[in-house]
């Protein structure tokens, strides 16, 4: 037999938050991360991340947000730490814009509180935004962000709790299926499971080969800039916003909390494919360049120099969707990783179905539309 049920690749926030559900319901659990608890080399840092109930991508992913909350909140619980903050979220754009209509979709589809604003409205309630008169926003309340590291880090605590074996600074190099267990072959030795998750991000296609026709992973430049006017910024005035500009791109951004200062971003930057290695390249005049633009127009109270910027990446998918599934070449290997950069909030449920997925071999939770099969009808539709 061999001598773990499930080794989990990855410990960022998919696979740690898998481990934490595993652990707790008795499988017996290898990870395995490649760097430190919480790292800052894939996509799950950054100080804060957003979570949205109207989610303008699709109205499919809001039964799994509900839960989602659901999770988060007893991973609080559970841990002691404070990790998710309720902020209402604030999507502006034009009404017939993917941000404004999709958002609005996904609340009246789910009966979910919102409020429609006018430019008038939004002048009145957030003095800070410079904003076209044909803009609206969509407010709704129970937005806010996630801390992603204290995230991470809870889960893996958990899980060491619950009796999961972890190793950091161990690279896993290859997955190599046999008759009676998969084993991971790592730089420092072969571990053999029943089944294996890979949660590897960018690094994904080095040990799932079959999903490189269809990851993208491209660098994301993070900017924190001070506000002249901290108090119209706080948590409890400003909210987690997302300005889109419709072919000028889609903007998002925090408040300043703890005593920090305003994160700011592009929803994919540049739009640069990168190499999982060399995503981390500092953030330069050019990337500088595109935040201060998009500052100048809309929130002119934060155009000056970032006092930090940072990099991550996207591991992106056609059409900007997930994938949770089997791989085709051999069904005790479990794919969960390829979030396109709007999957952190994600994680407290992600983590749920990847344990319901290999301890029971189904899960009530809707995934349908993040299955293989999906995911090759949507590279299909992209190449015709």
């Amino acid at each position: 037999m061999a001598a773990f049920d499930v080794i989990v690749i990855g410990l960022g926030a998919m696979g740690a938050a898998a481990a934490d559900h595993l652990a707790r319901r008795g499988a017996r659990v290898l990870g395995i991360e490649r760097f430190g608890i919480a790292h800052g080399h894939g996509s799950s840092h950054g100080r804060s991340r957003a979570i949205r109930l109207a989610y303008f991508e699709d109205p499919a992913y809001v039964p799994l947000l509900r839960r989602a909350y659901e999770n988060w909140r007893d991973l609080e619980r559970r841990s002691g730490e404070s990790l998710l903050s309720v902020t209402g979220t604030l999507e502006i754009g034009r009404p017939d814009g993917a941000v404004v209509a999709g958002s609005l979709a996904s609340c009246r589809s789910y009966d979910l509180m919102h409020e429609l604003l006018d430019r008038a409205a939004i002048r009145r309630r957030y003095l800070v935004f410079e904003l076209p008169e044909d803009y609206v926003a969509l407010w709704q309340p129970d937005g806010g962000y996630l801390r992603p590291e204290a995230a991470v880090a809870a889960s893996i605590g958990l899980a060491a709790e619950a009796g999961a074996r972890l190793h950091f600074g161990e690279r896993v190099l290859a997955i190599a299926p046999g008759p009676g267990a998969v084993t991971v072959v790592t730089d420092t030795g072969r571990h053999e499971a029943g089944q294996v998750i890979v949660a590897a991000g960018p690094w994904l296609a080095d040990l799932v080969p079959e999903i490189a026709p269809h990851l993208r992973p491209t660098r994301q430049v993070l900017g924190w800039f001070w506000p002249r006017d901290m108090a119209a910024f706080g948590p409890g005035r400003f909210p987690v916003f997302i300005v889109d500009d419709g072919a000028e791109g889609a903007h998002y951004g925090f408040p300043a909390f703890e005593n920090s200062a305003v994160k700011v971003a592009r929803h994919g930057h540049l739009d640069e494919p990168v190499g999982p290695d060399n995503a981390r390249r500092p953030a330069g005049p050019e990337d500088v360049a595109v935040l201060r633009r998009f500052l100048t127009a809309r929130l002119p109270l934060l155009d000056g120099e970032p006092v930090q910027t940072a990099t991550c990446t996207y591991s992106r998918l056609p059409e900007d969707f997930f994938l949770i599934d089997r791989a085709p070449s051999d069904r005790r290997i479990l794919v969960a990783s390829p979030c396109s950069g709007h999957g952190f909030k994600f994680a407290s449920v992600i983590g749920e179905i990847l344990a319901d997925l290999t301890l029971t071999g189904a899960t009530p939770l809707p995934i349908a539309p993040f299955s293989w099969a999906a995911l090759e009808a949507r590279s299909s539709r992209g190449a015709s």
